[in-house]
């Protein structure tokens, strides 16, 4: 065995001792460790692990729910007979003196519009809007299979813009209904309907908002908000889910160019059903009703009335006899709550007490002349604003 001469051993010892102390007092020779940025040297940076996020996976096509739906979707053509006069001055009393009624010559002419309907009854029944088919005196209904008939209108409602009408055709396909309860904002929606007349057309979108009221369109308002292009011509279309089932009527759009903005709104189904039942059965909506009539609390009127920072509807009037004044309820009474729950607006008022059944009993929170109190009113039916049609 061959051994080292001991003058070897000592450079050796001494090299490897000044390299361990190198390596000690600069640990980036050997490539790890952190450097000083003033150094000119990057840093390592390490990242964290990328999270795992749970996401549902939806369709890439939305065809399958079309050709369930779209069936069901028709087109509303209206016509409507407008009498004129031949010129303005047959109507003027000295004309008609001389010349009597035979001077007053009347032209007609016919006026002609569109609109969109769904069968959501395989008996035939359709729900589309009121002011599709209102005050026409013939509604044709085209079907995408090629197939016409002229319909009859069954019950019209202006308060809420909803009509059902009936045609007389076999094997017809009848929409299945979703519960419009079960939205959420961020839900994919489609509209499907006649724009512009130009035939049925599919559109895509979310649901922006829920329970938009107070925009001024009905008297009753609690609209899906969508930004699923609308246009004219849609309204009495179908909003439907991914899995092709009704989840409203569309019913209006906010322009200020006459097209699509994304902003449209469309009836729940829920509501459309009950208010289409009501229709078909009674030929009228059955609301409930208080005999009042109410103003939105302004800071004007909230200060001249020195209501302070309090909340609720204004009784602005009172039907002699009817509930609310039988209850003893009186003008310029803030009326604050609704069985319990706070009102903040005249629509959600309106809304809260159509709801109600007639002939059940209300509690109604009142503040007269800075004193709470409460009264107890039953409520009756609201009179039909505009029976049959």
């Amino acid at each position: 065995m061959r051994f080292l001469k001991p003058s070897l051993i000592w450079p050796l010892l001494t090299g490897l001792v000044l390299g361990l102390l190198l390596l000690q007092l600069f640990p980036q020779l050997t490539g790890q460790g952190s450097s000083d940025p003033q150094a000119g040297t990057q840093a390592e940076v390490k990242a964290g692990e990328p999270l795992l996020v749970a996401r549902q996976q939806g369709p890439v096509s939305y065809a399958a729910a079309v050709r369930q739906a779209a069936p069901s979707v028709v087109n509303i053509y209206t016509t409507k007979i407008i009498e004129h006069q031949t010129h303005p001055l047959l109507d003027d009393p000295f004309f008609r003196r001389f010349f009597g009624q035979q001077a007053r010559p009347r032209q007609e002419r016919m006026q002609s519009s569109l609109g969109s309907g769904v069968i959501v009854n395989s008996e035939g029944y359709l729900l589309t809007n009121h002011h599709v088919v209102r005050d026409a005196d013939e509604i044709r209904v085209a079907l995408r299979d090629g197939r016409e008939a002229f319909a009859k209108i069954i019950g019209s409602d202006a308060e809420s813009d909803l009509a059902v009408l009936k045609i007389e055709l076999d094997n017809l396909p009848a929409i299945g209904l979703a519960s419009s309860d079960t939205l959420e904002v961020g839900d994919v929606v489609l509209a499907i309907g006649n724009p512009f007349g130009v035939g049925q057309t599919v559109t895509q979108g979310i649901v922006s908002a829920l329970g938009r009221n107070s925009l001024g369109i009905n008297i009753y308002e609690d609209f899906i908000q969508t930004d699923a292009a609308i246009n004219p011509g849609n309204s009495g279309g179908a909003l439907i889910n991914p899995y092709g089932q009704l989840l409203g009527i569309n019913t209006a759009i906010f322009s200020r160019s006459g097209g699509s903005q994304g902003i449209g709104f469309a009836i729940p189904s829920n509501l459309a059903r009950e208010i289409m039942l009501d229709l078909i059965n009674h030929g009228y909506v059955v609301r409930g009703w208080l005999g009042v009539d109410l103003q939105d609390l302004t800071p004007g009127l909230s200060d001249s009335l020195q209501l302070g920072n309090e909340q609720g509807v204004i009784v602005a009037g009172i039907l002699r006899n009817g509930p609310a004044h039988q209850a003893g309820v009186q003008p310029a009474d803030l009326l604050q709550r609704i069985n319990g729950e706070p009102l903040d607006s005249t629509r959600q008022a309106l809304n809260r007490i159509a709801e109600l059944e007639p002939g059940s009993e209300v509690s109604l929170q009142l503040l007269r002349e800075g004193e709470s109190l409460r009264v107890r009113a039953v409520i009756e039916q609201r009179p039909p604003q505009n029976p049959g049609r």
